[in-house]
């Protein structure tokens, strides 16, 4: 089945043109961290978290959205969580992208890009851009298995994040576990948009650069998960952002 994808798509940048499409609707549920624990961390639970990440990682099967909600937010409760560890391997891998030519990668190219990829996601397992990437690079290398597994994970994370409030008011905002994922999902819907605006002591704004076609200003998302365990003596540095100039959407298989 074809694709057409945006590669870094918007992912990286979010500067319009082609977003990855959500392929269900959304409903709406605020995390319930009570749930979330109990629902992880039971080993008879079907959401027990362990199994959950073995599926997720092996791919054989298709998760379902309560799966990939459970996924994302039961993450935080795992002692792989640590969104303040400096991922050098995302670092990589946006830095091998940035000497891509879309229209004609090399093997070389793509192969690093995976390779960077796969243990970006040791550190972070549901990172929009990363999963995007990846999608991109199997399909370029005539991989549809593993395009379409990662362009499903993507997909679904951005689901789970989309389904846990409105973003349109403080009082309903997307909860997110990096704040990178913010810009993510506003980038997968097409939006351009500004630096984040701290506004709480949980929550933050993203204004957009230009009004969207229903005149939203922008959308709000809770980052108090990034700071829990936040060690004392660590300072949080946001992700630096990367232009691509003349990037065209990429069509694969």
């Amino acid at each position: 089945m074809r694709r057409l994808i945006s590669i870094l798509l918007l992912l990286i940048l979010g500067t319009g043109g082609i977003m990855a499409q959500m392929e269900q609707s959304t409903v709406l549920r605020i995390p319930d961290e009570e749930d979330i624990i109990s629902q992880t961390l039971a080993t008879s639970s079907p959401y027990y978290y362990t199994n959950l990440m073995l599926k997720y990682r092996n791919g054989e099967q298709r998760l379902t959205d309560e799966e990939y909600y459970y996924l994302y937010y039961g993450f935080v409760y795992q002692e792989d969580y640590r969104p303040f560890t400096e991922n050098k391997a995302l670092d990589r891998m946006l830095s091998f992208v940035s000497g891509l030519n879309p229209e004609k990668p090399t093997v070389g190219q793509l192969e690093s890009i995976i390779e960077a990829g796969i243990q970006a996601m040791e550190l972070d397992p549901f990172n929009p851009k990363v999963l995007n990437m990846l999608a991109y690079a199997y399909g370029a290398l005539d991989d549809p298995k593993r395009e379409e597994l990662y362009f499903t994970h993507l997909n679904g994370i951005l689901r789970a994040i989309e389904s846990s409030g409105t973003g349109r008011k403080e009082e309903s905002p997307w909860h997110i576990l990096m704040f990178s994922h913010a810009y993510d999902l506003l980038a997968s819907k097409g939006y351009t948009y500004n630096e984040a605006r701290i506004i709480s002591r949980t929550t933050e704004y993203i204004p957009l650069l230009k009004k969207s076609h229903d005149r939203i200003k922008g959308f709000y998302f809770d980052y108090s998960r990034v700071y829990r365990n936040k060690p004392d003596d660590v300072t949080f540095k946001r992700d630096r952002t990367w232009q691509f100039n003349n990037l065209k959407p990429q069509e694969y298989k």
